[in-house]
């Protein structure tokens, strides 16, 4: 697969990037902050990004923590527009090889296999400074929050500033 980058980030090469390309690395990692409080706000955001990245011909997984919840975003993914449906496949283990260019995890994600890389779990993978796109979904709940600080300063650690968009402030 060749990576693809968003259309608004510029080339590693270019000034915006600065010498190290430090600039377009950073611009492949996004923290959503939601307004809204309740978790299905938070599948249906994550939602949207996989459709908006798969019509972008990515592979793209969303990482989440339990069964229950990847049943949740198999229901959103099949009913999300009532003109297609997003062809996907729930992978609950590392074992299990995902052909879909769409796949729920409920296992670390291996960077070679995706494109986009939605987390809604409650670790992010140790090896996040590897994946070609990186987005943080978090609801406006106090335990989400404290976790997506979490994942943030993990990000940080590994040298990478997110760029954060925050629904809260609008």
């Amino acid at each position: 697969m060749q990576d693809r980058q968003p259309q608004n980030t510029p080339d590693p090469g270019s000034p915006a990037a600065g010498p190290s390309g430090q600039e377009d690395r950073n611009q492949r990692y996004w923290f959503h902050i939601l307004a809204k409080t309740t978790p299905a706000a938070r599948n249906l955001h994550a939602v949207k990004l996989v459709d908006k990245a798969w019509h972008q011909g990515d592979r793209v997984c969303i990482v989440c923590d339990t069964m229950q919840q990847a049943q949740e975003l198999d229901d959103l993914l099949w009913n999300f527009s009532p003109d297609a449906f997003i062809p996907h496949s729930i992978v609950p283990d590392s074992a299990t090889t995902c052909t879909d260019r769409v796949g729920i995890l409920l296992c670390p994600p291996v960077a070679e296999d995706w494109d986009t890389v939605i987390i809604l779990s409650a670790s992010l993978p140790a090896d996040a400074d590897r994946f070609k796109r990186l987005a943080l979904v978090a609801h406006n709940d106090p335990n989400v929050l404290n976790q997506a600080r979490s994942h943030f300063k993990q990000l940080r650690a590994l040298g990478i500033e997110p760029r954060v968009h925050d629904q809260r402030k609008r």
